[in-house]
């Protein structure tokens, strides 16, 4: 893969995937503060800002190096939001809630994205 393919693939993935990634890492400290448990907010973890999120490695170099030698897949993570189980307003349940924070972010950006296509795609 030439750079060129590289800058391009680069700069069709990194926005959605930053976006993803942010909503989704917001989402866990997002509930994790409804539930009782201010530890990420304090931290500033509830924020769109994606560098809140972003760990090095594993979100920029990792996915970009499989990205450059075109790898089938493509791996990455963020920083994990700081959630105190103890603070949490009902710990074993509300632990649940927080963990299904980020995947249901993930699940509604995608159906956000599908309406979209769906009502504004002008294809052949």
């Amino acid at each position: 893969m030439d750079i060129n393919e590289f800058l391009l693939g680069a700069s069709v993935w990194v926005l959605p995937v930053l976006l993803a990634v942010t909503l989704h890492e917001a989402a866990h400290a997002y509930a994790a503060r409804l539930l009782g448990d201010d530890t990420a907010s304090k931290l500033g973890r509830v924020s769109l800002n994606p560098a809140k999120h972003i760990d090095p490695f594993g979100t920029i170099l990792l996915p970009s190096m499989l990205i450059f030698i075109g790898s089938p897949f493509i791996l990455g993570w963020a920083k994990p939001v700081p959630v105190v189980f103890g603070r949490l307003n009902n710990p074993k349940r509300d632990m649940i809630f927080v963990a299904l924070a980020g995947p249901a972010s993930n699940i509604l950006i995608a159906l956000i994205a599908a309406f979209g296509f769906a009502v504004f795609w002008v294809g052949p």
